[in-house]
């Protein structure tokens, strides 16, 4: 496949293989046989392990797979980009026009984003329950659709620490529409190795790569549970009792929970719309991913409590969606009480207040 499809692009694009630069943006197009396409800095390689980067991704006809990217980052660079993006078509019996689809995967270095609303999106997306821990001391989680490392200190940026994330997205569009459609990168193992490849390539680039590059061979220690109809107590922790209603719409996921990190997530589904998110639950004592609450008002209200357990210090998060704000029972202060008393008590902490 990489042959073939390679001498057609060499062809078209004159037998020329490298980065062309439009408009600022990088477009990969290293696919000239017998060289494989490279995208994101030359951190990927097609046929390197997810089934996005090989011949799965392009199963559908019509199908191509094109990057682009931002500048790689560097000493005083703290913010990257590069979007790989798959586009395919299929005749559409309803219609005279084919279905397109449009599958991407998207990698971010940089810190988390400094305003309160735009970080909590941030750590509602990779805080997610979907994600397991990453293992062998790595500081962040990984999913099938999403993962997110925290890089060594060396790469802070004004104190903040700095990270790599991976998210994916897909769209079909048809006579019905645009819609919105799940979209699974690959396996944990193989989402890791993508996010690890941007990691090492990324920290290389910006001069704050460790002395050996990162890596991990153990296997997931908490593989989170399936996304199941949101309950009360939520996720199982006692006390977390919220009104859902009567629809089946709410989904809960649980996911990491052990001595320095639980997480615990419930999104909003409906056929053809992202999934929206609606409640979070968060308890860390990883200095690391402690460090990325910095910043966000505290305080019960704000669903944001700091202490300090067994020497440790360690966080308590809430944040609920529009949909669900005002759905605690017997109201939000209440349950987010609650939790860090139950959470709290679980990893000896006490209350959740000291230790």
């Amino acid at each position: 496949m990489g042959g073939r499809r390679g001498r057609r692009g060499a062809i078209a694009a004159g037998a020329v293989a490298g980065a062309v630069l439009v408009s600022g943006i990088g477009l990969w197009a290293t696919d000239s046989w017998p060289f494989r396409e490279s995208y994101c800095w030359g951190a990927w390689e097609q046929d390197s392990g997810a089934d996005f980067l090989g011949d799965d991704g392009l199963s559908r006809s019509g199908s191509a797979r094109s990057a682009t990217e931002s500048a790689p980052p560097s000493a005083s660079r703290h913010h990257a980009s590069c979007t790989v993006t798959v586009t395919s078509t299929i005749p559409d019996d309803d219609s005279d026009e084919p279905l397109s689809f449009k599958e991407q995967v998207t990698v971010e270095y940089g810190p988390a984003p400094t305003g309160a609303e735009d970080r909590r999106a941030w750590i509602a997306r990779y805080f997610d329950g979907s994600g397991a821990r990453l293992p062998d001391g790595l500081d962040g989680l990984v999913a099938g659709d999403r993962a997110m490392l925290v890089l060594p200190e060396a790469c802070d940026v004004d104190g903040r620490p700095a990270a790599v994330t991976i998210r994916s997205a897909s769209t079909g569009d048809g006579h019905l529409g645009k819609v919105a459609m799940p979209f699974t990168i690959g396996s944990r193992s193989a989402v890791t190795g993508m996010l690890l490849d941007a990691a090492n390539t990324g920290t290389r680039k910006a001069g704050c790569a460790p002395e050996k590059p990162l890596r991990t061979t153990s296997p997931f220690v908490t593989v989170p549970e399936e996304t199941e109809s949101a309950r009360s107590p939520l996720c199982r922790i006692p006390g977390v009792t919220l009104d859902f209603g009567k629809g089946p719409g709410y989904q809960e996921k649980v996911g990491v929970v052990d001595e320095r990190l639980q997480t615990c997530s419930v999104v909003w589904r409906a056929p053809g719309l992202p999934d929206e998110q609606a409640a979070q639950y968060v308890m860390t004592a990883e200095p690391r991913l402690v460090a990325l609450f910095e910043g966000l008002p505290e305080g019960v209200g704000d669903g944001l409590v700091r202490t300090e357990c067994h020497g440790r210090r360690t966080v308590f998060y809430a944040n609920l969606g529009s949909g669900l704000e005002g759905a605690g029972r017997p109201d939000d202060r209440t349950v987010f009480t609650r939790f860090t008393e139950s959470v709290g008590r679980r990893i000896g902490c006490g209350s959740g207040e000291g230790a």
